[in-house]
């Protein structure tokens, strides 16, 4: 059995060190551990999902820490087969692309726990916002969440300038995958004078691990980017059809 591990930070990693020289440091650690999977560093933090024997991901874990001078907070699920190919550690402007400059500490306040967001869902003044693209809305999504049609992150902000209006829509709910690009667009709506902001914390894997499946919000599966595609409610290899190889069908 595989443990797989999805896990990000924002901080700044110029005082840790020389990213080229973190970078190296970090695809021998996974070597030595016989880890797979995938890291992005950048100056503003990492963001990873990787896998391995139990004992592998525990001892690179450990090595992580020090590495990134840091105590990795991070998600579990666990497969039969490897989910990823190769050993793969990227260098990037952005761990999560926006492409828009964002201070992340006016996110604070804004993250709802999983044990607490369905009572904010039940709100009919919440807007509930899926930040992922529309091929992951596809495979599953919380109900009544907006799908924005996004086939990219960066392109969510066009969407929200286009429909979405502070004066009106006064509550925002939002969430993806792992709680990253919540990290970002939670902000990110702050400074546009969105006044009541949430985010999901954790993201969907933290609320199909921490919510039972008869309480939950939840509808269809979880899309994920390695080679299971999708995860059920008990974090299981899912049967929904990788929708990101399916062209998307125009409207006119």
């Amino acid at each position: 059995m595989y443990q797989v591990i999805t896990f990000y930070e924002f901080k700044d990693m110029r005082a840790v060190g020389d990213l080229s020289s973190i970078k190296e440091q970090l695809k021998r650690l996974m070597a030595d551990n016989l880890v797979k999977g995938t890291i992005i560093l950048a100056d503003e933090g990492f963001n990873s999902t990787v896998c391995g024997p139990q004992e592998g991901i525990g001892a690179f874990v450990e090595g992580a820490n020090l590495i990134l001078q840091t105590q990795l907070v991070y998600k579990s699920s666990f497969h039969s087969e490897v989910p990823f190919r190769k050993i793969d550690v990227k260098i990037k402007p952005e761990i999560v692309t926006l492409k828009k400059p964002v201070d992340i500490s006016k996110g604070e306040g804004t993250h709802v726990k999983p044990e607490e967001w369905n009572k904010l869902l039940e709100d009919p003044e919440v807007v509930v916002l899926d930040t992922r693209n529309d091929y992951e809305f596809k495979s599953g999504t919380f109900r009544g969440a907006v799908n924005p049609e996004t086939e990219k992150f960066s392109e969510l902000p066009e969407f929200v300038e286009a429909n979405f209006d502070p004066e009106r829509h006064t509550k925002i709910a939002m969430f993806c995958t792992g709680g990253i690009r919540c990290e970002k667009f939670a902000p990110y709506m702050k400074e546009l004078g969105f006044s009541e902001v949430y985010q999901l914390e954790g993201g969907i894997l933290k609320y199909l691990e921490d919510v039972p499946a008869e309480e939950s919000r939840w509808e269809g599966e979880c899309f994920i980017f390695d080679d299971r595609r999708s995860l059920d409610h008990s974090l299981k290899k899912g049967n929904s059809p990788d929708y990101s190889q399916i062209p998307k069908t125009k409207t006119a």
